[in-house]
């Protein structure tokens, strides 16, 4: 077949409701023309006296499918009966059961991996259960060639664990919702798609890159389709149909091209930003420590709000008397339930929350994960440090909830400062730096354009032998940056990024410089903090005014 591409169809549980689902592929097929095959993933078969009478006329061969269908064995133990063993075979006309988990390789060169059922919970598997075996022989038998890329195709009935992560959000309960293993499956054999069902729900998650950036070659990325039941009340996508050309038969530039919204692998996301320990592969059931929330209390009273509604705004005292931690419903944390507490310097810190250094004065807002706190010596007024409370060295180091509220932070930020007519320019210097603090400063949008700001950056690096280089939008700086690598990162309003990984000497002013030059906010006399020193009187009318100013956009103040 050369580099023609396969039509193919896939769909979702079809739970023994054949003719809806042969009937609307005869409909598509009559209006797009001939399909090449259609791949069923999650329950095929049905439990009800209808769903079986419905069968028996398929395999006498009174009715036939209309068109070269593949399913998966049984996800559940009432199904098991339709099945006559674990391995592949022809179970009516056009319809073949692929077997217990395999490797099939259609005459196009085509390959697709499966694996049916769900992961077995216990020894020895139930006949509609996987186990770490299966996945093991699976994996070898693919991996174990020199000139392995990945497969086309992966059908699996249940979804990889954590799949979302790093990419948009499924309708689905993400604390129970798929298998640990799986996704360590699914990212050994760096399918192209990968099809999936049993959760009822529709979700197409953004395509993620199988490689590091800057790190390693490009590869191909992967796309993760669940597909819901065939006929669902919710009229909730249950067919997908696409076009593909076998992997063997591309040209390899064409085949590693990155489309647009392509984001980080959702498995390979590094240690601490995973909740639960690191397990071996194709273990049980990957699952989330429960999260539990906790805020700052600066107020040093034995009486404390809740952080739900009703909420007093904190008080930014000086903290004396001891800071309490509180649990998320106010209560104090007894010696028989210790929380879970932020990271804690070694030594003496001026940027963690708890430490007697800090100049609470300067505080605008305090989060769960982070605050927020006006510059000393600022560029502007309201020029703002974005700080995680705990003790971080860099943003590579963050846990994810962290940087969930990081993200939350730079939200606000961005719409306050469009609401001064301003653009938000973010920076950070992991270099000679103890604690984690991300700039935040505000262009005004008369100043310069975004391009201009960008340009300076590059215009100035350049003078500096320095090579600051652009950075996928999605991707993480996590992938490039493992931790302890000093480096300078940039963050534009148009969501470019901009980094440079710091070998020696690196000028601690240099974001500063940048934005104070007369390509940006031509204030070149504040390029050194050290020269915009204000009296703590100064420093305190300051950030009053910002509190007040920002308290519209502040999440963490909730009446």
């Amino acid at each position: 077949m050369g580099d023609q591409p396969v039509r193919v169809l896939v769909c979702g549980d079809v739970e023994g409701r054949l003719s809806s689902l042969f009937s609307r592929v005869q409909a598509i097929q009559k209006k797009t023309g001939q399909f090449d095959l259609l791949l069923c993933v999650g329950e095929f078969f049905g439990t009800t006296p209808e769903a079986e009478v419905e069968w028996q006329q398929y395999e006498t061969g009174a009715k036939k499918a209309p068109i070269h269908t593949y399913i998966l064995g049984a996800a559940s133990q009432e199904t098991v009966k339709n099945f006559p063993n674990s391995d592949g075979s022809e179970l009516a006309e056009n319809i073949t059961y692929l077997g217990r988990r395999g490797v099939f390789t259609g005459a196009s060169g085509l390959q697709l991996a499966y694996v049916s059922g769900q992961e077995a919970l216990q020894e020895p598997a139930p006949a509609h259960c996987f186990n770490s075996k299966d996945l093991s022989a699976l994996v070898t038998s693919l991996t174990g060639s020199s000139k392995f890329r990945g497969v086309d195709i992966l059908l699996t009935s249940q979804w990889p664990r954590g799949v979302w992560h790093y990419g948009n959000n499924p309708e689905v309960n993400t604390k129970s919702c798929g298998s640990g293993s799986i996704a360590s499956l699914a990212d050994k054999l760096k399918p192209r798609y990968h099809f999936a069902a049993l959760e009822g729900a529709h979700y197409e998650r953004l395509p993620y890159r199988n490689h590091v950036v800057l790190q390693e070659n490009a590869q191909h990325v992967s796309r993760f389709i669940a597909l819901a039941a065939v006929n669902n009340p919710a009229k909730k996508k249950y067919l997908y149909a696409f076009n593909i050309i076998p992997m063997k038969n591309m040209d390899p530039m064409e085949l590693v091209k990155q489309p647009q919204d392509v984001t980080e692998s959702p498995y390979r996301r590094p240690a601490k930003d995973k909740t639960d320990t690191q397990k071996p592969a194709f273990s049980a059931v990957e699952e989330e420590e429960p999260v539990h929330q906790f805020f700052f209390d600066l107020s040093g009273k034995q009486g404390g709000g809740s952080r739900g509604r009703g909420r007093k705004r904190p008080s930014y005292g000086d903290g004396r008397g001891r800071d309490q931690w509180r649990d998320g419903d106010g209560h104090h944390q007894g010696q028989h339930k210790q929380p879970r507490r932020h990271p804690q310097p070694t030594g003496p810190c001026w940027f963690c929350l708890a430490s007697p250094q800090v100049e609470k004065h300067l505080v605008v807002s305090i989060g769960t994960h982070c605050y927020l706190a006006l510059a000393k010596g600022p560029l502007t007024p309201r020029h703002v440090l974005i700080l995680p409370i705990g003790h971080y060295q860099s943003v590579v180091e963050l846990s994810s909830e962290v940087v969930e509220e990081m993200e939350k932070y730079k939200s606000a930020l961005r719409n306050f400062y469009k609401s001064k007519g301003e653009r938000c320019v973010l920076f950070e210097r992991n270099y000679r730096s103890q604690h984690l603090q991300l700039q935040v400063v505000p262009v005004p949008l008369n100043r310069c354009t975004t391009e201009d700001i960008k340009e300076a950056f590059m215009v100035q690096a350049q003078e500096q032998n320095m090579e600051l280089m652009e950075i996928p939008q999605h991707t993480d700086l996590k992938q490039i940056a493992p931790p302890g690598t000093p480096y300078f990162y940039v963050e534009l309003d148009s969501g470019e990024k901009l980094y440079y990984r710091i070998q020696k000497n690196f000028p601690l002013q240099f974001g500063r410089e940048v934005l104070a030059s007369e390509a940006v906010l031509n204030i070149p006399t504040r390029a050194d903090w050290k020269e915009c020193k204000q009296s703590r009187e100064e420093e305190e009318e300051s950030c009053k005014q910002l509190r007040d100013d920002f308290q519209p956009y502040d999440f963490a103040w909730e009446d």
